[in-house]
């Protein structure tokens, strides 16, 4: 790994280029931003979207249903494209249950998790029909009352905050002490509780951690998971109809990272869903994926205001920044800062090169897009680029900071 003063190069990925400018969705980024009509914009590439659904669906086992992950991305337009491409939808708020519904994806195929749901929020899941994540005692209790006063039956999954972690997890989900989930020894006590308030039993929901490109970690998390749930489901109150093991898939977004595994993934899936049809044959297993599905196929375009020169470092102003790309700014869970992959979209090959800082307008000096990175030249007006943006970019940031233009979203 090159030192932290060095300069850091980068590699395209996956998108095409034309006449040294880079391509999205068969449009000149030039052309797109001249559509768009101003930058900063987020772009997100529809076919490169189900592609990945699609490869995914062909490697997995038969059988296993997949369900994006919301959060991930919530743009209206990328999520209904979504509802016609996975089994199900998983949110986090009654913010992102509405996106789902609105997107045409039947109720009994969404789920609700996270801590901390208000009761206006339970309100509206137990009266749509979508599946809670149970994540404590206290929220059991609370989708009870509000079933009764709705005289509905809450559909209700259990969470579980296992005793293992997912190891190489760039952000762990579960083990050890977690505001997410109920601790695995106290599921059988509130199994019992779930029985006497008559609520509706579906399953179990595990979700160790997020954005891991070891698929052994991967593999060994989700069979630790599968045998976990068995071992619960002995206390439940009806047979376990559905398993949510999480995702944790991760994309290389850093130099020296490589793409995970997948057919050895879809290996471990294979193992872990025959154990499930030898237990519990009737029981649905579930994968949440969300950066795994779209991170790839997203950019964040912003503009080059002006060229600036300080104690011989060249720095790139532009009218983007972490207020809208937290992530790439390194603000959003990095231990370490490293850059995201960023070119200069208007010209991406040849002509000659610089090393340069990109940062945006806003007055912090954490409002940095690319450290001291290779890129060509670029003068004001030439577009920047943050690739690998499709998940955690535009609804992950402090958009409000400083009270900027919000960008634009667009699906090409």
């Amino acid at each position: 790994m090159a030192p932290l003063d060095a300069p850091q190069h980068v590699a395209l990925n996956q998108f095409p280029v034309l006449e040294d400018v880079l391509l999205l969705g068969g449009i000149r980024l030039t052309r797109l931003a001249e559509r768009v009509g101003r930058t900063p914009f987020y772009a997100y590439e529809r076919s490169h979207i189900a592609t990945r659904v699609v490869t995914l669906r062909q490697t997995l086992p038969e059988g296993v249903h997949l369900h994006y992950a919301v959060k991930a991305n919530p743009m209206p337009a990328l999520v209904q494209m979504m509802a016609g491409l996975v089994d199900g939808f998983d949110v986090a708020s009654g913010g992102e249950m509405k996106v789902a519904l609105d997107a045409g994806m039947p109720a009994d195929c969404i789920s609700l998790a996270g801590p901390g749901k208000r009761d206006e929020e339970l309100r509206c899941a137990v009266a749509a029909g979508v599946l809670l994540h149970l994540e404590s005692e206290g929220e059991m209790e609370r989708a009870a009352r509000i079933g009764g006063e709705l005289g509905m039956v809450p559909r209700v999954a259990v969470r579980v905050n296992p005793d293992f972690e997912l190891k190489l997890a760039g952000m762990k989900m579960g083990g050890g002490p977690r505001q997410f989930g109920v601790d695995a020894a106290r599921v059988p006590a509130m199994l019992r509780q779930l029985v006497l308030l008559g609520l509706d039993f579906h399953g179990f929901h595990l979700f160790c951690g997020a954005q891991n490109l070891s698929a052994a970690a991967i593999c060994e998390a989700q069979r630790l998971s599968v045998q976990l749930a068995l071992r619960l489901a002995e206390h439940a109150p009806a047979p376990m109809r559905m398993l949510n093991i999480g995702g944790g898939f991760g994309v290389p977004y850093f130099p020296g990272e490589r793409a995970l595994d997948l057919p050895a993934v879809a290996d471990g899936v294979a193992q872990c869903l025959n154990l499930l049809r030898q237990a519990s044959p009737k029981t649905t297993l579930i994968l949440e994926l969300g950066r795994y599905l779209v991170a790839e196929g997203g950019i964040y375009v912003c503009r080059v205001l002006e060229r600036k020169r300080s104690h011989g470092q060249t720095f790139l102003i532009t009218d983007g920044g972490l207020h809208q790309h937290l992530a790439a700014s390194g603000n959003f869970g990095q231990v370490i800062r490293k850059n995201y992959p960023v070119v200069i979209g208007n010209r991406v090959h040849g002509g000659p090169r610089e090393t340069v800082s990109v940062v945006g307008p806003l007055c912090t000096p954490l409002d940095l897009l690319a450290d001291r990175m290779e890129l060509a030249r670029a003068e004001a007006g030439d577009l920047v680029v943050v690739l690998q943006s499709g998940a955690y970019g535009l609804t992950a940031s402090p958009t409000a900071f400083l009270g900027h233009p919000a960008p634009l979203e667009v699906l090409v």
